[in-house]
């Protein structure tokens, strides 16, 4: 058997490896676009097959096949979306024409895949053709937004998953240290007590937003360009495919999915996918700053804040025997601040689409299913890997506690903000623990002290009176008060 087939397009012949599923067109794009070096996303591929699933089932309705070529088609689409033919997707990730190699190729190896189940010789276009046939009544201006939408819809499904999982995991935290008080920072110096479950209650919220947010994406992406072909006209289609194809598409993907009303518009304009992207960079922002945290608060264990134990994952160090590094949080800060980063570029590929048209999709898809990928990896990771196994030094958060000038504004209420300035300026003079002072002089008695750093105070929104009168500096000379 011969090594290669000779294939045709518009600007000449070509050899194509006799047994690739791909043809003419996709191997003029390997040879134009080799650029990322990536394969393209493999959730934008099922969508594909999804689309033109869809739209295979509507032009065996209108009567443009017979039974044996309709099924081939509709077949090799269900293989596709069941990611049986990734590997024949070849094309880079990034590519010009606005997604059309992309397109060619998934229509190439359709078709292929087609006359493979039919016993038909690969390239026999005269039979199933990738443009008459599997691309019939379509464009990559309408197929390639849709299948973009698809892909992000179901990731973004996948990724709410890993954001509850994350703040479920973070609440189970908050509830099991709920009772240990620590020293709250702001600015990283020490501000005032709280407790660690408090924390972690922070942290849980966050996540709730971000699970939110994500939730409500959907809406955004659930209305589809499918039927209006090159510019959102629906030009070469019949009017019946562009009703029943998104009709296809939704019964098979199982999403709400719609038909714009103004093709035309859902043609041009991709802020849609910046708008999600923004969603995104919020959960990331939320993910860096609480990674961030961690690292800090397990800071040490010796010489740093040491207020947690986050689980020890890997040797720390090739030359410091018994390190160990907080590499959970670091990976997770690296997701993160890919996310952000593509969040601009997807921004400015958006932004940069001209009439008609945005001829920056392959870019969007790429960042855009990259960071729904990346998000995704990172909120599992930090939850099975970190969260789950967070312990509180107990021990290291009472010596801060002891220690901590911070200590002494739980006392405000009971000795006045000016005694209790004396006081935590005396412990930072002294080196003496606040509490001795304040028991010493007569401010409260030692169980007095304990009752007002208790978790139950700590915890408590507000306090249950105010200061008293005679608590406060008496008038300077210009009759003002300091405070």
């Amino acid at each position: 058997m011969a090594d290669y087939r000779t294939e045709h397009d518009l600007l000449g012949e070509r050899e194509v490896p006799a047994d690739a599923l791909h043809g003419i067109h996709t191997e003029r794009a390997l040879e134009n676009f080799p650029l990322s070096l990536r394969p393209v996303n493999p959730a934008l591929i099922h969508a594909y097959g999804a689309v033109k699933l869809a739209c295979a089932r509507t032009n065996h309705e209108l009567g443009w096949w017979d039974e044996a070529k309709a099924g081939a088609i509709e077949q090799a689409c269900c293989e596709m979306m069941e990611g049986l033919l990734d590997e024949r997707i070849v094309v880079d990730a990034l590519q010009g024409g606005a997604g059309t190699s992309t397109n060619m190729n998934v229509s190439e190896v359709l078709a292929n895949r087609a006359l493979q189940l039919l016993g038909r010789p690969l390239g026999d276009s005269d039979s199933i053709s990738p443009l008459g046939d599997v691309n019939l009544h379509q464009s990559t201006n309408d197929t390639y937004p849709t299948a973009l939408k698809v892909a992000a819809i179901r990731l973004l499904r996948e990724l709410e998953r890993e954001v509850i999982a994350l703040l479920e995991a973070f609440q189970a935290k908050e509830r099991q240290t709920s009772g240990v008080v620590k020293v709250g920072r702001t600015q990283l110096q020490d501000a005032v007590l709280m407790t660690v479950g408090r924390e972690m209650s922070a942290y849980a919220e966050a996540f709730a937003r971000d699970r939110w947010r994500i939730y409500k994406c959907e809406e955004r992406l659930r209305v589809v360009n499918l039927g209006g072909t090159a510019i959102g006209t629906g030009l070469a289609a019949p009017r019946k495919f562009i009703f029943r194809a998104v009709e296809h598409l939704r019964d098979i993907t199982n999403l709400g999915l719609a038909r714009a009303e103004n093709l035309v518009e859902a043609t041009q304009n991709a802020d849609v996918f910046v708008e999600v992207s923004g969603i995104l960079k919020a959960c990331a922002s939320n993910l860096l700053k609480v990674a961030t945290d961690l690292r800090l608060l397990s800071s040490g264990p010796d010489a740093g804040f040491g207020d947690l134990r986050i689980p020890e994952r890997q040797a720390g160090s090739s030359i410091m025997p018994g390190k160990v590094n907080p590499v959970i949080p670091e990976a997770v800060s690296q997701a993160a601040l890919t996310v952000m980063a593509n969040d601009q570029a997807i921004t400015m590929a958006c932004s940069l689409g001209n009439l008609e048209l945005n001829q920056f999709l392959p870019l969007v898809a790429d960042r855009l299913l990259d960071s729904l990928d990346l998000l995704r990896r990172a909120c599992a990771i930090f939850h099975r890997l970190c969260v789950v196994g967070i312990e509180p030094n107990e021990a290291r958060c009472r010596e801060h506690i002891e220690g901590a000038t911070a200590t002494v504004t739980a006392l405000v209420e009971r000795i006045g903000y000016h005694a209790a300035q004396e006081v935590a300026l005396a412990a930072r003079a002294q080196g003496r623990p606040v509490r001795d002072l304040v028991v010493e002089q007569g401010l409260l008695t030692g169980e007095e002290f304990d009752e007002l750093i208790s978790p139950e105070s700590v915890n408590r929104l507000g306090s249950n009176g105010g200061l008293r009168t005679s608590d406060l500096k008496p008038q300077t000379p210009n009759g003002t008060h300091d405070t």
